[in-house]
């Protein structure tokens, strides 16, 4: 069983949508389990205080190393191999392929961050793997974590319907999916593209790359850059 522990301050927000749909299902079913932890109870004053006063001043406040050192030791079992994520704007790009090696491993331990931040101590003591899923700041990791959990979920063995549809994803390939289009087939005057119904298999593939590449060096120069550099080396096999 895929094993995911958050800790958060606010842990009634777990499993929030990922009680439902697939992730839900597979939850129901045993593929994966869920442990919410609440920061507070790991703090020993009468408020249950997690934070305080930046060291040298400035705004906001800070989530305490002791309290949360706790909290993760509470959440680690014995030979717990899973890595120890923390949820942050300044940490490393989440990419789908750092999405499959974690659905690969054993599971997570994902702590939310609040307020300005936490204190650097406890990141290096405990080893905590910094993660961001955009640049853009949200008012805790909760969200975040819940981005990441369903990502990782979705690609554990019997969670997915048709295994084949996770490999034409976006970034499976390094590239953005290309055009979906479905019954009926004519809609407001915009007609499915006549490939696509035409039987021929080979045209299918070749339209449906044409397509990912140009969305992805349209929207993505990123990853396009990426793609031309990979593939420079390692051609794309037809199909």
């Amino acid at each position: 069983m895929w094993r995911a522990s958050v800790l958060s301050t606010f842990p009634d927000m777990f499993p929030g949508p990922l009680g439902v749909s697939l992730a839900g299902r597979a939850l129901a079913a045993e593929i994966w389990s869920l442990h919410a932890f609440d920061i507070r109870t790991f703090a020993f004053d009468k408020h249950r205080s997690v934070d305080d006063t930046p060291a040298s001043g400035g705004p906001g406040m800070v989530m305490k190393p002791d309290v949360l050192a706790r909290a993760v030791d509470a959440a680690t079992i014995a030979s717990d191999r899973r890595p120890r994520l923390l949820m942050s704007p300044r940490g490393l790009p989440l990419t789908q392929a750092r999405i499959a090696e974690l659905a690969q491993g054993p599971g997570v331990l994902i702590v939310c961050g609040r307020f300005e931040g936490v204190d650097q101590r406890v990141i290096e003591a405990r080893a905590l793997e910094e993660v961001s899923i955009g640049d853009f700041v949200l008012s805790g990791g909760e969200i975040a974590a819940m981005a990441l959990m369903d990502a990782c979920v979705r690609l554990l063995p019997g969670v997915m319907g048709k295994e084949a549809s996770a490999k034409e994803e976006s970034f499976a390939s390094g590239l953005l999916e290309y055009p979906q289009y479905t019954r009926p087939q004519v809609f407001e005057g915009r007609a499915i593209p006549e490939v696509l119904t035409s039987g021929d298999h080979a045209k299918v593939a070749a339209w449906r790359r044409a397509e990912a590449e140009r969305l992805t060096h349209e929207r993505r120069p990123d990853l396009w850059a990426a793609y031309i550099a990979r593939i420079s080396k390692d051609p794309p096999q037809e199909t």
